[in-house]
């Protein structure tokens, strides 16, 4: 693996998955790949579990990690070709990427979708100049369309709870749903989670639906093959996995069209499906989402997801390491 940009450049899922798992449990047997090795980690945007946790998965293989706040600890970024540089930006990511890949071994970053010009997002600017510049591998810690370690990480946490219970069957049944919000979000942890379902029920792993709204539908490449329901009730028949996550409209980009709050995932909801476990990548506004009594509940497996991101982070990097 030369770069960590999305589902494409991962060559064995399976494997990637057990990886992670194994990782987990013997965090530090792999500490001599990343001896004398650095990661940077370059954030444009806020972060909580992605920066924690791959940082700490770095140390776990032995690395040395360096941090930088876009704008906060850096100058601010130019992007794009060509340009005047007689804004606010001081440095050309031409440079700056350059000589960051001259101090790190590689580099992660994260760079939200600014929500106003959709074709100007899913171009993905920022992760492929960085890819073109920097001559060290690259790994997305959420772009503007996809966070695929929070993917992987999900993948992990699905196969766990399979292999923590008899009554989740082989082939479960994996809802991903919109959830209520008051601003428009991205559809990056969305559009993620599409692909690498769809890739899971293509191999015969995960029975996939998507339930959203009219006008929420997402992009027909992350869809793909996925059944999409406007019923929720309906969509939540049977799961044996709820994801639950807020996006804002793909066709009238950015925007949100409705607030409506019985879209929000209850112990009603729950009740509908086969003993269903809650899944969310968090942070998560409390009963505006989702209720306490699921978030506290044992159906929630959002504190072993978000603690699946540190060895899902460890599997995509020690995969890195082996290649340089």
């Amino acid at each position: 693996m030369t770069n960590f940009l999305s589902l494409a450049d991962v060559t064995d899922l399976d494997a990637l998955i057990q990886s992670g798992r194994d990782a987990k449990a013997n965090p530090f047997a792999d500490q001599h790949l990343g001896k004398n090795k650095t990661i940077g980690l370059i954030f444009f945007n806020s972060s909580l579990r992605t920066r924690l946790s791959t940082q700490k998965a770095a140390q776990n293989l032995g690395m040395n990690v360096m941090i930088m706040n876009v704008g906060q600890d850096s100058w601010g970024l130019e992007m794009e070709e060509g340009v005047l540089m007689n804004g606010d930006k001081a440095e050309h990511v031409r440079e700056a990427a350059a000589v960051i890949g001259r101090y790190c071994d590689m580099i992660g970053i994260r760079a939200f979708a600014e929500l106003k010009d959709r074709d100007k997002d899913y171009k993905e600017q920022v992760m492929h100049q960085f890819a073109r510049y920097a001559n060290v591998p690259i790994v997305n810690l959420e772009s503007a369309t996809r966070h695929p370690l929070q993917s992987l990480a999900d993948c992990i946490t699905i196969e766990e709870a399979k292999a923590n219970s008899s009554l989740i069957p082989a082939r479960p049944k994996v809802v991903l749903t919109w959830l209520p919000h008051f601003k428009p979000l991205p559809q990056a942890v969305a559009n993620s989670f599409c692909e690498w379902m769809n890739a899971r029920a293509k191999s015969g792993n995960v029975d996939f639906v998507v339930t959203h709204p009219e006008g929420y539908e997402l992009a027909p490449e992350f869809v793909g093959n996925a059944r999409v329901m406007h019923n929720q009730d309906e969509a939540f028949d049977g799961a044996d996995f709820i994801y639950g996550k807020n996006w804002s409209s793909y066709t009238h980009y950015g925007q949100v069209l409705t607030q409506d709050p019985s879209w929000a995932v209850t112990m009603d909801d729950i009740r509908r499906t086969n003993n269903g476990k809650f899944m969310h990548c968090l942070p998560v506004r409390r009963n505006l989402k989702v209720s306490d009594e699921v978030l506290d509940s044992p159906h929630s497996l959002v504190i072993e997801q978000a603690a699946n991101r540190e060895w899902s982070a460890q599997a995509v990097l020690k995969e890195i390491l082996k290649s340089i």
